[in-house]
C-alpha cells in the first residue's frame, strides 16, 4: 500500500436519498434557467428582426415572426412556472430533512430523560425531601437546646451589652486629672550589727601590715 493512499484518502460523507433527489432537482432547474436564458436572447433578436421587416415593408413575414415570438413567450412563462415549482420542491425537501433531524433529537432527549426517571423514582425524590425535612427540624431543636441553656439573667445581661454598644453608653473608667506620686528614690543599704563595710575592711588589713 502506497503512502499516498493512506494520507490521500479522502473521507466518505453519508449521502441520503433525499440529497440525491435535492441534487437532480437542483439540476434540472439549472438547465431550465439556461433554456430560458437562451431563448430571451432568441426572442430578443427575433423582435428587432421583426422591427427590421417592418421597415422593408415585409409585414407579412414580420408577423409570422411576431406569432412565433408570442409562442415562445408562452414557453418562457411555462418554464418559469416549472422553475419555482423545482425551487418549492427543493425547500420542502430541506425542510423536511431539518424537521427530520428535530424529531430525532426529541427522540434522543425524550429517552433521556426516560432514563433519568427511571433511576430515581418519584418515592426516592419524596424520600430524599423527607430526610431533608428532618434534618432541618433535627437542627433546630439543637439550636433550641442551645438557646435553653442560658437564663434569664444571661439573656437581661446580652440584651443590656447590645443596647450600649448600640447607644454607644458604655460606662468607661475615668482618667485622674492630678499627677501621680513621685517615687523615693532607694537609700544605701546599712550594714547590720557585727558588719562592716567592705572598703573599711580593707582599710584596716593594710594598715596592720
Amino acid at each position: 500500500m502506497k503512502m499516498g493512499n493512506i494520507f490521500g484518502r479522502k473521507r466518505r460523507t453519508r449521502v441520503t436519498e433525499q440529497d440525491r433527489a435535492v441534487l437532480q432537482l437542483k439540476q434540472q432547474r439549472d438547465k431550465l434557467k439556461q433554456y430560458q436564458k437562451r431563448i430571451t436572447l432568441q426572442l430578443e433578436k427575433e423582435r428587432n428582426l421583426a422591427k427590421q421587416l417592418l421597415k422593408d415593408g415585409k409585414k407579412e413575414k414580420a408577423l409570422l415572426l411576431l406569432k412565433k415570438k408570442r409562442y415562445q413567450d408562452q414557453l418562457l412563462d411555462k418554464t418559469e412556472n416549472q422553475i419555482s415549482n423545482l425551487e418549492r420542491m427543493c425547500q420542502d425537501i430541506e425542510f423536511a430533512q431539518i424537521e427530520m433531524k428535530v424529531i430525532e433529537g426529541l427522540k434522543v432527549g425524550n429517552d433521556c430523560l426516560k432514563s433519568l426517571h427511571e433511576a430515581m423514582s418519584i418515592e426516592d425524590v419524596e424520600r430524599i425531601m423527607d430526610e431533608t425535612q428532618e434534618a432541618i427540624e433535627y437542627q433546630r431543636e439543637i439550636d433550641e437546646m442551645l438557646a435553653g441553656s442560658l437564663t434569664q439573667e444571661d439573656e437581661d445581661a446580652i440584651l443590656a451589652e447590645l443596647e450600649a454598644i448600640t447607644q454607644g453608653d458604655l460606662d468607661l473608667p475615668e482618667v485622674p486629672d492630678e499627677s501621680l506620686p513621685e517615687v523615693p528614690e532607694t537609700a544605701e543599704e546599712e550594714p547590720e550589727p557585727g558588719q562592716e563595710r567592705p572598703r573599711k575592711k580593707q582599710e584596716r588589713e593594710m594598715l596592720a601590715v
